[in-house]
């Protein structure tokens, strides 16, 4: 098969080094909106080519959408012309807006995926081959989409190592905005917080693992981000709402000097060992 990727960064870099090992792939073509990028992308052997956005459509069996959010609704209305046997796969974080609004006349072509990996880092740069390897690839909405197309996107995912979930898209945002998207919600506040109250002298000499460990995703693209929060915002703010109120917990034990009962409630969050 000939593959394209529009968007070479992180996720569209890394899929083309995992896809252009495999021998069922003939080739891998790219496209960006940066030429930058495409110039990076080709130096680095992520894709074995570089085709505007009108050759793709023409030369490609199947053309990942590895782009922002919001760009990815813009880009479909571009592709409703394409063959009825092209593969489209969306790489977005949020699911149900980008189904809502994809063209009708190629839903039946559209993979609605989200694979559950990346890194603070971005662009072509910071691409490397195992990225997705392991990572868990959710599906959703497959039973609008024409079998030919999932059966493509499940036989490419399974050869680069994926764990393939299959969910309706409005459970997916719902569970991304509270496993993936409050995090970087957190992140990005405390981060602020201890720059508006630490001079950069103090917080390079004093910050140790857990203000890295918790500050690493902050470093991720505001671009990428702001779209997110923008598609997701309902769901999203009900999970930052709910993480207020164990802050508020929190606040209130340490006021009326529940010590015992703040252990307990530091002792329920350690499930987590017993399965993360």
């Amino acid at each position: 098969m000939k593959i394209g990727i529009i968007g070479l960064g992180l996720i569209g870099g890394s899929l083309g080094l995992c896809l252009r090992d495999m021998k069922l792939i003939a080739s891998v073509s790219g496209y960006d909106i940066s030429k930058e990028n495409e110039k990076l992308a080709l130096e680095l052997g992520l894709v074995d080519e570089i085709l505007s956005f009108n050759q793709m459509k023409e030369k490609c069996d199947m053309i990942f959408l590895a782009i922002p959010v919001e760009a990815i609704i813009s880009t479909l209305q571009n592709l409703k012309d394409i063959d009825k046997n092209t593969t489209i796969v969306d790489l977005g974080s949020t699911k149900a807006k980008i189904l809502d609004e994809c063209p009708a006349e190629i839903r039946q072509n559209l993979v609605a995926a989200h694979p559950m990996s990346g890194t603070e880092n971005s662009g072509p740069s910071a691409a490397f081959k195992e990225l997705l390897k392991g990572a868990v690839v959710v599906i959703c909405d497959d039973e609008k989409t024409d079998n030919l197309h999932i059966k493509r996107a499940v036989e490419l995912f399974s050869y680069a190592g994926m764990k393939i979930v299959f969910m309706d898209a409005k459970r997916h945002d719902h569970h991304a905005a509270l496993i993936s998207h409050l995090p970087h919600a957190i992140s990005f506040a405390m981060v602020n917080s201890v720059l508006r109250e630490e001079n950069r002298k103090n917080i390079i000499n004093l910050s140790g693992g857990s203000f890295s460990d918790v500050s690493r995703i902050a470093k991720s693209s505001p671009e990428m981000w702001t779209d997110i929060f923008k598609q997701n915002k309902v769901n999203l703010l009900a999970s930052i709402s709910a993480f207020k109120n164990e802050l508020d917990s929190c606040i209130n034990m340490m006021e009326n000097e529940e010590w015992e009962k703040l252990k307990e409630w530091m002792y329920d969050a350690r499930v987590i060992r017993e399965f993360l």
